[in-house]
């Protein structure tokens, strides 16, 4: 039985998806990792290798409960054999889980929130889908752009983005810690509005103010 608080499922199980080694870290496909990285320094929390969830786990105490942090080392093809023995071990349904990964059909520096629906092609969360028989987790969608060609993607994941992609990227994951409480309590309508809300655009500078005219001498 769901968790609930105030009749809304919360949040027990943070997922961040990415492929494990050095080889990969700055790659698009890790922006997940990158997610869930800057949860744990948040909260805090210390995640450790786990070997019976095949991942770096963390366990954070909560009022409500504890919460669980995992980042699959499966590779992205096989992220569900991470979360799904978790998810089972602890009771956590689907609808309790929020799942952070990289993703083509949004920009850099744009970051939406939805639960279900298709996988649109990734890997990590087809497997997830499979391995708990529902696609009704939540996702956490991290644009990193597309390159424009379908057959060009899987190198395009692979890659490293461009020095202004990964700031867009990182700034879009900073401003979703803002709408963390929210999604742990399950306002998923309130960390919405914060999450798909535009980022204010800077003021432009006053301009200075005009110098006065010179008085004119009077005239004898």
């Amino acid at each position: 039985m769901a968790a609930t608080f105030d009749n809304r499922p919360m949040i027990r199980l943070l997922v961040g998806l990415g492929n494990p080694g050095p080889e990969y870290a700055g790659t698009r496909h890790n922006a997940g990792f990158w997610w869930l990285d800057a949860v744990a320094h948040a909260l805090p929390a210390t995640l450790a290798p786990e070997r019976s969830y095949f991942g770096s786990v963390a366990r954070v105490n909560r009022p409500a409960g504890p919460l669980w942090l995992l980042a699959p080392m499966t590779y992205m093809n096989l992220s569900g054999k991470a979360v799904a023995p978790l998810a089972r071990f602890f009771k956590i349904e689907a609808s309790e889980i929020l799942v952070a990964h990289d993703e083509l059909d949004l920009l850099p520096g744009q970051v939406r929130l939805k639960q279900g629906g298709s996988a649109a092609g990734h890997n990590g969360l087809k497997d997830i889908q499979a391995q708990l028989g529902t696609p009704d987790f939540w996702r956490l969608r991290l644009g990193i752009g597309h390159p424009g060609i379908k057959s060009e993607v899987a190198d395009y994941v692979l890659r490293k983005p461009a020095p202004d992609d990964r700031e867009a990227i990182e700034k879009s994951i900073e401003r979703s810690l803002t709408a963390l409480d929210a999604l742990l309590a399950g306002e998923m309508d309130r960390a919405m509005m914060k999450l798909h809300a535009r980022p204010q655009r800077p003021k432009p500078p006053r301009p200075a103010d005009a110098p006065e005219p010179p008085s004119k001498e009077p005239t004898s």
